[in-house]
C-alpha cells in the first residue's frame, strides 16, 4: 500500500491540480468531497490532509463547512494527521478553530510577492520575494489560538500560518497553480518534511502492482474492452494484454466519425503488431443515418452514445458465442478526472457538456467493470504507455472526443461534411508535425462551420464552407490558452486547406482561451 495524502474538495477549480502536484512529489493522492464521512477518510489511513480552495465565502448560509472531526484525525501510529488548508480551506479551518474571516476591502487576484517569516518547514528552501498566485475576496482578520503567521504579502498580512504545537498549516494563496513560482516545492515540503511521506509513488510501481491486481481480479474470466485508438484505451489494451493475454478481446467500432486513416491504423497496430484479439465493426452507415438532421450537440451525443452501446452489445454477444462463455468484465479507459467529477462537492462547477465516456452499462449485460486507470491522470497514463513501449504516435496523440467529428461539425452531420473535415484535420495535423509544433500544443483540431462565404478562385466566384482551426496549450485540459502559432505556419495551413479541399474556401483561427470558451466547439 502506498502512503496517501487525501484532498478534501470544497469546489475549487484547482482541486485536481493539487492532486497532480502531490503525485508529482512521489506521493499517491486522492480527492474526496468535503461532505465525505470522516470514517471513510479515516479508513484510508492518510499520511496528510489538504483542504482545497472553493468559490464560497465561509460566512454564506449555504457555504460548505469543515467537520471538526477532520482536525482530530490520527495516523496509524497515533500521531495527528498533518493538515494544510489552501485559501478557502484555510479560512474554513480557521473559522472552526475560533479565528475570524471577513470580506477584504481590496480583493486580491493575480501574482503577489511573498515575504517569508519562517522557513522551518513549509517554506524550507523557498526564495524570498517569490511570486504566489492569489485568488480571494475574503481573508483572515484574527488567527485562532495557537497559530502564528509564517508569510505575508503587501496586501495580505496573513498569507500563511501554522500552529505552534500541532501539524496544522494554511496558505491564502494557491501553491498548486503554475503561476506560484515555487508552489510545487511548497507542496513537496508538506508531503515530505511535514507529513514524512516516503515519496515512492511512480508509474513504474503502478504498472507492476496493477498487472498483479488485474490477474487476481480477473482470474480465468474473459475481458471485453472498447478500443478507440486514443491514448487511454490504447494503453489500457496493452496493459491488459500484458496481464491476461488472450483473455482480452478488444472491440473497435467505426462510427463514421473517426480521423482520416484511423480505421486502418488501429487494426494494423493492435491486431497485426500487438497480436491482440480484435473485433472491428464498420457501423458508419448506421451512425450517420441516425444523426441525419440533428443539430443540437447534446442530442448528437445521445444518439452516438446509444447507438454505440447497441452495436457494442451486439458485438459482445457475438464474442460470447465464439468463446462459448460469457465475458465477465468490461474494461474502460476511465481516468481520475471523470471519477472526481462524478463525486466532487456539488459535482463539476457546471454541466458544460455530457462526457462521452461516463455512463452505466445496459442492465442485461451484467458484466463487472474493470477500470485500470480510474486513479490516474492523462499524463500518468502516457508515462505508463511509454513504460509499456506503446508507440509514440499513439502515446503523444492529442485528445479526441468520443463523439468524434460529429461535435466538430457545427449543425447537422452529413457524410460529405465528415469527408471535408477529415481532410482539413489531416492537413492541420500533418503541418503541425512537419513544423515540429505538434508536441508544443495540447490539442489541435479543425471545425466545419455551418456558414458559406463568397470567395474567388481562378477568376470564378465560389460559395463554400468556412473551416475554423483551433490549437491550445494546456497541462491537463482543465484550463487552456490558445496557441500562438506562427503566422507563416497558419498561412501555409490555410492555403493548403483552401486549395486542396473542394468545398472549403475560407479558414479562420480561434483565439479563445478556456475559460471562457471550451476547447471543443460543441
Amino acid at each position: 500500500m502506498h502512503e496517501t495524502i487525501v484532498i478534501l474538495d470544497f469546489g475549487s477549480q484547482y482541486t485536481q491540480l493539487i492532486a497532480r502536484r502531490i503525485r508529482e512529489a512521489g506521493v499517491y493522492s486522492e480527492i474526496y468531497p468535503c461532505t465525505e464521512d470522516v470514517a471513510t477518510i479515516r479508513a484510508l489511513h492518510p499520511k496528510g490532509l489538504i483542504l482545497s480552495g472553493g468559490p464560497s465565502s465561509v460566512y454564506d448560509p449555504d457555504a460548505p463547512g469543515l467537520d471538526p472531526a477532520y482536525l482530530r484525525l490520527t495516523r496509524e501510529d497515533g500521531s495527528p494527521v498533518p493538515i494544510l488548508g489552501i485559501c478557502y480551506g484555510l479560512q474554513s479551518m480557521a473559522q472552526v478553530l475560533g479565528g475570524a474571516v471577513e470580506r477584504a476591502e481590496r480583493r486580491e487576484f493575480g501574482r503577489a510577492s511573498i515575504v517569508i517569516d519562517s522557513r522551518a518547514d513549509l517554506f524550507k528552501g523557498i526564495p524570498e520575494g517569490s511570486n504566489v498566485w492569489m485568488s480571494h475576496g475574503d481573508h483572515l482578520t484574527r488567527l485562532p489560538d495557537g497559530f502564528e503567521i509564517i508569510a505575508h504579502t503587501e496586501n495580505a498580512p496573513i498569507a500563511a500560518v501554522r500552529h505552534t504545537s500541532e501539524a496544522l498549516y494554511g496558505v491564502q494563496f494557491h501553491p498548486e497553480v503554475v503561476h506560484t513560482e515555487h508552489g510545487k516545492a511548497i507542496l513537496e515540503n508538506f508531503a515530505g518534511t511535514v507529513c514524512g511521506c516516503r515519496r515512492d509513488w511512480s508509474a513504474a510501481s503502478f504498472v507492476e502492482e496493477k498487472i498483479a491486481e488485474i490477474r487476481r481480479e480477473v482470474g480465468q474470466e474473459h475481458v471485453i474492452l472498447g478500443l478507440s485508438g486514443g491514448v487511454d484505451s490504447s494503453v489500457a489494451a496493452v496493459l491488459l494484454h500484458r496481464a491476461i493475454g488472450d483473455q482480452l478481446t478488444c472491440i473497435f467500432i467505426n462510427n463514421g466519425l473517426l480521423r482520416k486513416g484511423e480505421w486502418d491504423m488501429v487494426q494494423t497496430t493492435f491486431r497485426d503488431e500487438y497480436h491482440i484479439r480484435l473485433t472491428a465493426i464498420d457501423a458508419s452507415d448506421l451512425f450517420l443515418k441516425r444523426l441525419a438532421g440533428i443539430v443540437d450537440p447534446e442530442a448528437k451525443r445521445k444518439v452516438i452514445g446509444n447507438t454505440f452501446v447497441e452495436v457494442f452489445e451486439d458485438a459482445t454477444h457475438a464474442i460470447e458465442e465464439e468463446l462459448g462463455t460469457k465475458p465477465g468484465f468490461l474494461a474502460q479507459g476511465t481516468l481520475y478526472p471523470d471519477v472526481i467529477e462524478s463525486i466532487s462537492f456539488k459535482g463539476p462547477s457546471a454541466t458544460i457538456k455530457t462526457h462521452h465516456n461516463v455512463g452505466g452499462l445496459p442492465e442485461n449485460m451484467r458484466m463487472q467493470v474493470l477500470e485500470p486507470f480510474r486513479e490516474l491522470f492523462k499524463d500518468e497514463v502516457r508515462a505508463i504507455g511509454r513504460l509499456l513501449e506503446v508507440p509514440e504516435h499513439i502515446i503523444g496523440r492529442h485528445p479526441f472526443p468520443g463523439p468524434g467529428l460529429a461535435i466538430r461539425i457545427i449543425g447537422a452531420v452529413t457524410r460529405d461534411d465528415v469527408r471535408l473535415l477529415q481532410e482539413a484535420d489531416a492537413i492541420f495535423i500533418e503541418e503541425l508535425r512537419s513544423a515540429g509544433l505538434y508536441d508544443d500544443v495540447w490539442q489541435a483540431l479543425a471545425v466545419l462551420l455551418p456558414v458559406q462565404t463568397v470567395g474567388v478562385m481562378g477568376d470564378e466566384r465560389t460559395y463554400e464552407n468556412v473551416c475554423a482551426l483551433r490549437a491550445v496549450t494546456s497541462v491537463d485540459g482543465m484550463t487552456a490558452d490558445w496557441a500562438w502559432l506562427p503566422h507563416a505556419f497558419l498561412a501555409r495551413v490555410s492555403g493548403r486547406i483552401v486549395n486542396e479541399i473542394r468545398g472549403i474556401n475560407r479558414t479562420v483561427y480561434d483565439i479563445s482561451s478556456k475559460p471562457p470558451a471550451t476547447i471543443e466547439w460543441e
